[in-house]
């Protein structure tokens, strides 16, 4: 599959890796696309390099993997409102550092960034995922020593069925992915980083998930 990753931070440059190890053909989208380091790192990745506006015409899906107080600006910047049923895959959190650590949440409680940016672009199909867990965890789930849950929402049912299956290219298991319901359905997935983040405190590492038990 043709995917974009908006974001060259140390998540975007994990999900890309991530999907071309499993097979998927990936741009990655940045301001300066000849910087030394992205393109050495792009060199051993398998990952092509473009500016935003670029990558982001070349994918069936688009990630977001932006900061998330920058992510409308920068889909604005890649065009992203020009895009007509592309599906927006949103891993990122509405966290605000202004106070210091832990962070507050910018959106919360009757809203969520995933809601801001169905809104802000309704061309495309927004599908919250993959924001409960840490950049490596997200692109490799067997890396922990058992089975763990992964959530997806969005008001698309086709676009959470290609998500979906992306997700078990990465190597997350039918049984692992749980369908919240509507893109509304983010509000939760995204307020779990107030819990996420007193977790890894409390555990002293991110290399962890939870498990829905029945």
């Amino acid at each position: 599959m043709r995917i974009a990753v908006l974001g060259s931070g140390n998540v975007g440059r994990t999900v890309a890796a991530g999907l071309v190890k499993a097979g998927h053909e990936v741009v990655l989208g940045t301001r300066d696309p000849s910087r030394s380091d992205l393109t050495e790192w792009a060199g051993g990745a398998g990952v092509r390099l473009a500016e935003p506006a670029t990558a982001a015409r070349h994918g069936e899906i688009l990630v977001n993997a932006t900061p998330g107080e920058a992510a409308e600006q920068a889909l604005a910047d890649a065009g992203a409102g020009d895009l007509d049923g592309v599906t927006l895959v949103d891993v990122a959190n509405p966290l605000d550092f202004s106070g210091g650590f832990p962070p507050s949440l910018f959106v919360s409680n009757s809203d969520s960034l995933a809601e801001r940016l169905q809104r802000a672009f309704p061309r495309l199909r927004v599908v919250k995922t993959l924001n409960t867990v840490n950049a490596g965890i997200m692109v490799d789930p067997g890396q922990l020593s058992e089975p763990s849950a992964i959530f997806v929402a969005g008001d698309d049912a086709d676009a959470k069925a290609s998500v979906s299956a992306v997700l078990a290219s990465l190597g997350w298991q039918p049984d692992q992915i749980f369908d919240l319901g509507g893109v509304a359905a983010a509000r939760g997935a995204e307020a779990y980083l107030l819990l996420w983040l007193n977790l890894m405190q409390a555990l002293g590492t991110p290399q962890f998930n939870i498990r829905v038990v029945r």
